[in-house]
């Protein structure tokens, strides 16, 4: 008779736990605009450091494959201060596609201060006009924005 008593009320404990957890883990404790304006200024922040610190200043400002621009961490990356693959390419202004953390982020602007300070992949490409598609968190966000301002 003990054993079972055990037996449920741990079961009851773990089922308490569980429930708990649920409800104060994820996108329930924290408000998805404050996550992507915090990740967005990380990745001005870290894009930003890397421009001060110089990387391998014999390699024109960049660390690894086939990088231009400067302060650049990784393959195939553009503008300024891009950590991952295929960040900041072909952008008409040079304040757009710079500070971006991961794959495929900041490409193709047409406008000034676009697909900056995104982390993720697929993030702030193609905008034209300007102030769009920063500081997206994630995959696929703050992409093909008007023409108008922010």
């Amino acid at each position: 008779m003990k054993r079972r008593v055990l037996a449920a009320l741990c079961l009851a404990l773990l089922s308490a736990t569980a429930a708990r957890a649920d409800t104060t883990t994820g996108t329930q404790a924290f408000s998805m605009s404050r996550v992507q304006q915090t990740a967005g200024q990380y990745g001005q922040y870290i894009g930003s450091n890397v421009r001060s610190m110089n990387p391998l200043g014999f390699a024109g400002d960049n660390v690894g494959y086939k990088n231009s621009g400067s302060g650049n961490i990784g393959a195939f990356n553009s503008g300024t201060g891009n950590v991952g693959a295929f960040n900041g390419n072909a952008n008409t202004s040079s304040t757009s596609g710079n500070g971006n953390i991961g794959a495929f982020n900041g490409n193709g602007n047409t406008g000034e201060y676009d697909g900056n300070g995104n982390i993720g992949s697929g993030n702030g490409n193609f905008n034209g006009g300007s102030f769009n598609g920063n500081g997206n968190v994630g995959s696929f966000n703050g992409n093909r924005n008007g023409q108008g301002n922010h």
